[in-house]
């Protein structure tokens, strides 16, 4: 429901569609920690080596000026990402930035997804097609983000906490692992380290969505601090495994490996399983399962607050078109192509959020004059 608050638009939703602040924590945390855990080592490596490590510091703080900047924007205005694209830029190229936004958290889902098979495909099920599993999986999906937003926070808590043991799997490798790999510490340049900062920003995308769950927060203004604690948990975890891959890895072996995350898991060895990576990669379902509902429930939203869509129809209508580009990703090369365009998306926003709060506020100021 949209009601006018002190001059501009306020969206209020019903108390019991909404979700406590603390959860903002696991919805911020899940965005963030995906399908490019399994890889984002050896990108980021590529460019600053075994200094790597500071660039996931330089990014984790980015963000977390980032989210104030949201907040700031949020906290004023009293609404969502329409609302404000339309009380900041007008009603047509607000609209449109929506839109953008839409497109991007629906090509994003599809990738994570196409992605995520793609490492079944490889490790497990060579001959398993693509879209009969992208198929099931996004029936699960539709029954998931069919049910509300609430339903879709509760997979993102769920997919935040069963997969936790996973984390103390990246402690094995540190009994063969080599700290002096980290030395001499700043053994490369400012550039390099920018570069790999560059690299790692995607990983912490996806706090973006904020902007359109903050009305279902239940006194959201007290929820920043969960926000930045999520923000915080990510950079932590990414620090972690970067650093045992890192210490585990000659920097030549590493560059040549595909997924270090994979790799690091095949060296633990269990009285009950031969390949614990097989138990890893199952269990990574639960972490891309609520990054792919957030982001179809998103993409839903915007429709239905734009074009006045019944949101479930609009979920169905998008969850067709994931699985129509799933099957048009054939192989590795065009899904990192598609993957390569999708990051240019990523820098923009972190371009045009502090774009946005300036103009927005530039707009408060003038509409508080009149």
């Amino acid at each position: 429901m949209i009601r006018m608050h002190g001059g501009s638009i306020k969206t209020t939703i019903k108390n019991q569609f909404c979700v406590k602040p603390f959860l903002v924590f696991f919805l911020i945390h899940t965005m963030q920690f995906g399908i490019g855990v399994l890889s984002f080592q050896r990108t980021l490596s590529e460019s600053s080596g075994h200094d790597s490590w500071m660039a996931v510091i330089i990014s984790g703080i980015i963000v977390h000026i980032l989210i104030s900047m949201i907040y700031k924007i949020l906290d004023k205005e009293k609404g969502d990402l329409i609302v404000i694209h339309q009380q900041t830029f007008g009603k047509w190229a607000g609209g449109l930035l929506s839109i953008g936004f839409l497109l991007f958290f629906l090509a994003d889902s599809a990738i994570v997804l196409r992605t995520y098979n793609e490492v079944i495909q490889v490790w497990m099920f060579p001959l398993m097609k693509t879209w009969p599993f992208a198929l099931v999986f996004l029936l699960g999906v539709y029954y998931v983000v069919s049910n509300g937003f609430r339903t879709v926070t509760g997979v993102c808590f769920l997919g935040v906490v069963l997969p936790f043991y996973l984390f103390f799997t990246f402690f094995v490798p540190l009994e063969f692992s080599q700290f002096r790999n980290l030395l001499p510490v700043w053994d490369t340049s400012v550039k390099n380290v920018t570069l790999s900062a560059l690299d790692s920003m995607f990983g912490f995308s996806g706090f973006q969505l904020l902007f359109l769950y903050y009305p279902f927060i239940q006194k959201p203004e007290t929820s920043q601090k969960w926000a930045h604690y999520g923000n915080l948990f990510s950079m932590a975890i990414y620090l972690f495994i970067l650093i045992v891959t890192l210490v585990y890895f000659k920097q030549d072996h590493l560059l040549k490996t595909t997924w270090p995350t994979l790799t690091l898991w095949k060296i633990i060895e269990l009285p009950f399983v031969e390949r614990f990576e097989f138990i890893g990669i199952t269990s990574w379902s639960l972490i891309i399962l609520p990054i792919i509902c957030l982001e179809v429930w998103g993409a839903s939203r915007i429709a239905k607050q734009l074009f006045k869509m019944n949101q479930k129809r609009a979920v169905a209508i998008f969850l067709l078109v994931g699985l129509m580009i799933c099957s048009l990703l054939k192989d590795r090369e065009s899904i990192l192509f598609a993957t390569r365009i999708l990051s240019f998306a990523v820098y923009a926003f972190y371009i045009y959020i502090p774009f946005l709060f300036i103009v927005y506020h530039i707009r408060l100021r003038l509409r508080d004059r009149t």
